[in-house]
């Protein structure tokens, strides 16, 4: 009895390693990541309430187009974790290649779109004559270089799914360097460079990316993450079957999030930029329970592969743990220090009210966030991907989009009404997910 009770320590405390172990890269990529957009608002800040918007409002249009990458990059990550679990490697590493080439094919495509079309969605989305002058070829020179940014994601969640997420890491800090040693001179014109504004924080993102591409591209050929050769078309289907419900949810995620700022930016552009800024600082907290959802997929996955039930269940629960403890504590940083934090990227007295606003309110999404990052890694690791889009779906139309329409349109509500719509979304995604994942059955989903 006793030497069971040790064993079951010992191998919750191993489990919790693996998900640090797993879960720190991770959630320092996406902290690195994330701090491109933000590095790019930070330093356009000086430019004007305009220049913020503008930045802003490309990067979403990235983030919107990225939806269907997003999708295939988790249909790679689970199918490859579960094949790697299981102990088939080279099928692994097919299903890998395959991923990446269809990923370049769908990249020529997204940045045609994006050539075409940025122009007229920012004009859709309301944006004033002094945005547009920003970010028409802000976003026409970002899509320019979106195989990139592309490649960057699939190449990671490659990497993710076999169990190596260091080197995805590594890519991301050398971006990170790369973007604001050239950004910050680019951008205002100092050490010789132009002053290029907005538009030298894109040649800085297109630069670094493009490098950090490169970079996780030869280290996925030396450690033989790659199979060359004719794609295996079952393999492949097997990804998209996971990852094409997962872009979907993106798309809902993304398409309802461009709506939304759509009513925000009807309140003008200093409340438009506070959101944007709040959005910004509001990300660093995703951080965290993205790394523990991500580790929470891959080890689901491994474990399912491996047939280790009551691992899979552990590693869910550790990585919960975690989740909700650290953005426990980012709720008390926002709660209490939102004028400190706004006040960094930008001295607008209007902007910097507005915002503080916004992230006393993102304080109280933080648990729900952590609990339903996390769910949703756990079932898309079991490859209930179908039940997450739905979700997502009817949160963010049918609650936020919906409710924060009403609230500004019909009911005239204030600013800050709109915002609280978000809060209801997020309670309801916490609950759904964990209902759902209590009554799934993980002996159905062994491949």
């Amino acid at each position: 009895m006793i030497q069971r009770i040790f064993q079951g320590r010992r191998k919750r405390v191993s489990i919790r390693r693996n998900v640090a172990a797993l879960s720190m890269p991770v959630l320092l990529s996406s902290l690195f990541q994330r701090l491109v957009s933000i590095v790019d608002i930070f330093m356009v800040g000086g430019l004007g309430a305009a220049a913020i918007a503008a930045t802003g409002l490309g990067q979403l249009l990235i983030f919107v187009v990225m939806t269907v990458f997003w999708g295939l990059s988790t249909g790679a990550t689970v199918v490859i974790a579960q094949l790697w679990g299981a102990g088939r490697r080279l099928e692994a590493r097919k299903a890998a290649f395959a991923s990446l080439l269809l990923g370049a094919l769908l990249a020529v495509a997204a940045t045609l779109l994006g050539l075409y079309f940025g122009h007229d969605v920012a004009v859709f989305m309301g944006a004033s004559d002094d945005v547009l002058n920003f970010s028409s070829e802000y976003i026409r020179l970002v899509f320019l270089f979106f195989a990139c940014t592309a490649g960057l994601n699939i190449l990671s969640a490659i990497m993710h799914g076999i169990g190596n997420t260091r080197t995805p890491m590594e890519a991301i800090i050398l971006v990170n360097i790369l973007h604001v040693v050239i950004a910050y001179p680019l951008i205002y014109g100092h050490f010789g460079f132009p002053s290029l504004g907005v538009v030298g924080a894109a040649y800085a993102i297109n630069f670094s990316e493009l490098v950090g591409f490169l970079y996780l591209l030869v280290q996925a050929f030396r450690m033989g993450y790659l199979k060359i050769g004719r794609p295996d078309l079952v393999l492949l289907r097997k990804v998209w079957n996971i990852g094409y419900p997962v872009a979907l949810e993106r798309i809902a995620q993304q398409s309802g999030q461009l709506f939304y700022s759509k009513i925000i930016m009807g309140y003008g552009t200093a409340a438009y930029a506070a959101h944007q800024i709040g959005l910004s600082i509001e990300s660093l907290s995703f951080m965290p329970g993205a790394g523990m959802g991500i580790a929470a997929s891959t080890l689901m996955g491994q474990a399912l592969g491996a047939r280790k039930l009551k691992r899979a269940h552990m590693s869910h629960t550790e990585a919960l743990r975690l989740a909700v403890i650290v953005m426990s504590g980012m709720a008390l940083l926002f709660f209490f220090l939102p004028h400190q934090l706004i006040a960094l990227f930008t001295g607008d007295p209007a902007v910097i009210e507005q915002g503080s606003v916004f992230l006393r309110l993102v304080a109280f999404a933080q648990v729900p966030l952590a609990i339903s990052f996390v769910y949703a890694g756990s079932l898309r690791g079991t490859g209930d991907t179908h039940y997450v889009f739905l979700v997502t779906l009817f949160a963010m139309w049918g609650i936020r989009v919906l409710l924060s329409y009403v609230a500004a349109g019909p009911l005239q509500l204030s600013l800050y009404m709109v915002w609280g719509v978000f809060l209801v979304d997020w309670f309801f995604r916490a609950g759904a997910f964990a209902w759902r994942y209590q009554r799934r059955d993980l002996h159905s989903v062994i491949i």
